[in-house]
């Protein structure tokens, strides 16, 4: 029998106009994590879509543990034991979890759906393996973080032997970050075979055995982790050394650009936001970390005009822009990077030299005389595409063809070719390349560097860490706590994204802080009964 689980041999793929995977090969051996790392656009979720029966190859072979598979749906490859949980969670949120977990395989008793016997099912299997979830609850009440669970028990619930998880920890907190790699040990323990697909070289370091690196559809190279660096993985994954050390936060001193009090914004059940108070000042990046859907985005919109709100100001240097249509804010000195780049961000079906017009097109230089003309329009994109490394055809080429992490950059050079006082940031290197989000990060600083006021939200904690120099916590529409970068940990950060008081996180420090005094203390006392216990008080020579 084959050590290993699964074996994909000179996997091609092609879509029109792209070769997404280009005879890639695989090997993961049973029982192992694997980590699957590259830059976005590499090829990673397409060849994990094959594994998983979603596309066929155009070419190769799969072979699980040394048998030769051709899936033609996700049904077959389910039946041979693989699970995939993606990055956007495929659940019913009117179900409960147990519903969600056994659909299309609920067990029944007399003909009749048996929800005691599925809530069980469910349960154990979440106990077994630290997943801590209530199957009766309803999905559309639980955090994200409590579906990525619901996933991975439908995962096994269904048989999975091989399990791959897309990006699985974009939507977790550290501390659940931490409880998910518990989690995924668990499963290795018990024989499971795991796959991660991430961009985090700190989670790769941390949880995997072995990785394996793509670069523009092709297969670049195989590392067993202990052996390998963060230097020598980015240099696979991009061709070139890499710059990863990051940029000191800076302290302001300038005036206050934004300021923001008591905005509140309806939502669906309660507020999205719900007297939010902020202030961003000239030279300074102040961050925004939260779980997704505590009130983030639509605080950036509310603060651009484009979401209505119930009561509280908005003012950019001293002026209140609370009638100020999205044209007049704009005017007013706000640029924009908006979470959906699809959506808000870009117009799919125009040029690239058009999107990056937007919002410059009614100023010089691009506007002369009331006037555009094409060729600074033209100008203008080859040099926002050439700053900013955009991978594009030709500027006239539509942005709806480009992939998400190039899309990316369009809309972050947009926004970044400006002499705006305020931008607000949000999620600005999702899905872009390590190379990318470093540039990235050196426009953000040297915007600042100008005296820019730059509001920063990011679903990173280490980009939040490493640029920002105040960091405020959303939970449930609330700003519930503000750090200053030098006070902030991760950690910290952590236990106010998942909810937690001002007062219970003290006690927890103050609990911690005691525990270890305990240690300490117990630790001294067993050096000095080993000391008084040795024949001459001391260590004696070999």
């Amino acid at each position: 029998m084959t050590d290993n689980a699964i074996e994909m041999r000179a996997i091609t793929k092609r879509f029109p106009g792209v070769v997404a995977n280009d005879s890639v090969d695989l090997t993961v051996r049973s029982g192992e994590i694997h980590a699957l790392m590259g830059e976005n656009g590499a090829g990673k979720s397409i060849l994990m879509s094959q594994l998983a029966g979603i596309y066929r190859p155009d070419s190769g072979s799969i072979r699980i543990n040394g048998k030769e598979v051709n899936f033609t749906n996700p049904l077959q490859a389910i039946d041979a034991g693989v699970g995939m949980v993606f990055q956007s969670f495929k659940l019913f949120p009117s179900l409960t979890i147990a519903e969600n977990v056994v659909f299309r395989q609920e067990p029944t008793k007399r003909g009749i759906i048996d929800r005691r016997a599925a809530e069980a099912e469910v349960a154990a299997i979440a106990e077994k393996y630290g997943l801590q979830l209530d199957p009766s609850a309803r999905v559309s009440e639980v955090p994200v973080g409590v579906l990525q669970r619901v996933e991975i028990v439908k995962a096994l619930y269904r048989g999975a032997q091989i399990l791959v998880l897309d990006e699985p920890t974009a939507v977790l907190t550290p501390q659940e970050t931490e409880k998910l790699f518990e989690v995924l040990r668990a499963l290795q323990a018990d024989g499971r075979t795991i796959i991660i697909i991430t961009h985090k070289l700190s989670e790769v370091l941390s949880i995997s055995d072995r990785v394996t690196v793509l670069r523009d559809g092709k297969s670049i190279a195989e590392f067993n982790t202990k052996e390998t660096t963060a230097a020598e993985l980015t240099q696979a994954m991009t061709g070139r050394d890499v710059d990863l050390r990051q940029p000191a936060p800076k302290q302001p001193t300038g005036k206050t650009v934004l300021a923001v009090e008591q905005l509140t914004v309806a939502g669906t059940g309660r507020n999205a936001v719900d007297s939010a108070s902020l202030t961003v000042r000239s030279g300074e990046i102040v961050g925004i970390a939260g779980v997704a859907g505590n009130g983030q985005v639509e605080l950036a919109e509310a603060i651009m005009g484009m979401r209505p709100t119930l009561s509280g100001s908005v003012s950019v240097n001293g002026k209140t822009l609370d009638r100020a249509s999205i044209a007049q804010r704009r005017d007013a000195g706000i640029a924009y990077i908006p979470e959906d780049r699809h959506a808000v961000g870009s117009a799919g079906s125009a040029s690239a030299i058009d999107n990056l017009a937007l919002g410059h097109h009614r100023h010089a230089p691009l506007l002369q005389r009331g006037l555009l003309s094409k060729q600074r329009l033209t100008e203008h994109a080859k040099r926002l595409i050439s700053r900013f490394g955009v991978k594009i055809a030709s500027p006239a080429t539509p942005v709806g063809t480009l992939s998400g992490g190039n899309l990316q950059k369009v809309v972050v050079a947009r926004e970044m070719d400006t002499e705006s006082p305020l931008l607000i940031a949000e999620q600005p290197t999702r899905g872009v390349d390590i190379g990318a989000i470093a540039a990235i990060h050196r426009e953000l600083t040297e915007y600042r560097d100008r005296g820019g006021a730059l509001l920063l939200i990011s679903a990173e904690l280490s980009e939040i860490m490493s640029l920002a120099s105040r960091i405020l916590v959303m939970f449930e529409g609330r700003i519930v706590v503000e750090l200053d970068r030098q006070e902030a940990t991760e950690a910290l950060i952590g236990l106010y994204m998942a909810g937690h008081s001002p007062d219970s996180v003290a006690t927890e420090a103050s609990d911690a802080a005691e525990a270890n005094d305990t240690a300490v203390a117990s630790d001294a006392a067993e050096a000095s009964d080993a000391t008084e216990a040795s024949p001459a008080g001391g260590a004696q020579p070999a």
